[in-house]
């Protein structure tokens, strides 16, 4: 019974993915975890370098000429994009009296206006297959606020509204857009909070633990997967129960 069960699962649709970010942390998990699943996979990131096997292109999301460069190329190489994972995301933290416009114009400039640069070169070839998985990585901070993060929670919840705008402009032509919403997610960033701040963290995640980041990839391959085709305009959050009513 199990064996035929599993057999009977499909194997998934190998597809053309780029993910943004995807040099560290959890983009460079979500590349990885595609490219395991079979997707051709290609990441942009501004240093470092991208998983082996992963076609990196170096790329700011900031920047217009860079994203479509980077689209040209990835489109040579793999073929049309067909799952665009945005995740690249800066933060600036600090007090709202002592935050600079520079900040919030760097935080929003990346996370938001880059995210809408990347789905909109993303959105004509989508349309024209009548196919394509936009995925936003959001944050639990965008629906919870956090002290010293106006920007980053600003922008964070953007994307909340920008992915169901496409979810109602883009549904009738087969493209579905979610948002993933990590909570505290172990990597390099949080590492850096220091044991108090993760002990204090850990005690308000229902779950008692904090993220892996393959715990967010892995519900990034399912938005993406086949199985998702009837989810759109979707908030999963991926925060071990530290959002649960928002």
């Amino acid at each position: 019974m199990t064996s035929t069960a599993a057999a009977a699962v499909p194997a998934a649709t190998p597809r053309t993915v780029l993910v943004t970010g995807g040099s560290k942390g959890i983009g460079r998990g979500i590349a990885e975890r595609m490219l395991a699943s079979g997707h051709r996979v290609a990441a942009t990131y501004r240093s470092g370098d991208v998983p082996a096997g992963v076609l990196g292109v170096r790329a700011d999301v900031t920047v217009p000429e860079q994203v479509e460069a980077a689209f040209a190329e990835v489109e040579s190489a793999l073929g049309s994009v067909e799952v665009l994972v945005a995740n690249a995301g800066i933060t600036r933290d600090t007090l709202l009296m002592r935050m600079s416009d520079e900040d919030w114009d760097a935080v929003l400039a990346t996370n938001l206006t880059g995210a809408f640069r990347v789905a909109r070169r993303a959105a004509r070839p989508m349309i024209r297959a009548r196919f394509g998985r936009m995925v936003f990585i959001s944050s639990v901070v965008g629906q919870l606020g956090s002290a010293g993060q106006v920007n980053y929670a600003a922008s964070k919840a953007g994307l909340v509204g920008m992915a169901r705008s496409l979810a109602r402009e883009l549904g009738s032509r087969g493209v579905t857009a979610n948002v993933l919403a990590p909570g505290f997610v172990e990597t390099d960033m949080t590492a850096e909070l220091g044991e108090a701040a993760v002990e204090k963290y850990t005690a308000q995640i229902p779950l008692g633990r904090l993220g892996a980041v393959d715990d967010v990839a892995a519900a990034v391959e399912f938005l993406a997967s086949d199985a998702a085709g009837y989810v759109t305009g979707a908030l999963l959050p991926v925060d071990g129960g530290l959002g649960m009513g928002h």
